[in-house]
């Protein structure tokens, strides 16, 4: 079936983009994300924060899928380690949020990402997330070098 490119474009415009920084995402606060007061419930924020994680990593080249799968020599996965968050302001039922997410640093097995979760340019929640790799015996494995390029950008050029 033909559709003219138009998979490839939704399909793109699910992930995000990555920007000079990190990365964007865009996303749309539906019913299910509100409380009894249509103000986003306070955990499905993690759930925002969580996909501009995942999609920066996907476009950075690393798939959970792969990760998993032990494509890099044993199966490794993502840990949350430590989270501190700060709520601004209430996010609505209807409103177009952005997930803006850089690596502010990485060290051994840890990667420190600062992410901002956006209503136009009012920033409504920040985040620091600090990730961690462990492998299948659930200690931490180093961060591969050739994915510091991929993750601090801004160090890169």
């Amino acid at each position: 079936m033909n559709d003219d490119g138009e998979s490839a474009v939704l399909l793109a415009g699910i992930s995000g983009t990555l920007t000079k920084t990190g990365h964007r995402l865009m996303a749309r606060v539906y019913y299910a994300d509100t409380d009894f007061s249509g103000v986003v419930y306070h955990a499905r924020y993690l759930e925002f924060l969580e996909r501009g994680r995942s999609d920066y990593l996907r476009l950075a080249g690393v798939h959970h899928t792969e990760l998993i799968e032990g494509k890099h020599g044993e199966r490794i996965v993502w840990v949350v380690r430590r989270m501190e968050i700060d709520f601004r302001s209430p996010a609505r039922i209807d409103d177009i949020l952005t997930v803006e997410t850089r690596t502010a640093d990485i060290s051994g097995a840890r990667i420190l990402m600062a992410q901002q979760l956006k209503r136009g340019e009012e920033v409504l929640v920040e985040a620091k997330v600090q990730a961690a790799i462990i492998g299948e015996n659930g200690r931490p494995r180093r961060f591969p070098k050739e994915w510091i390029a991929a993750f601090m950008p801004q160090a890169a050029g």
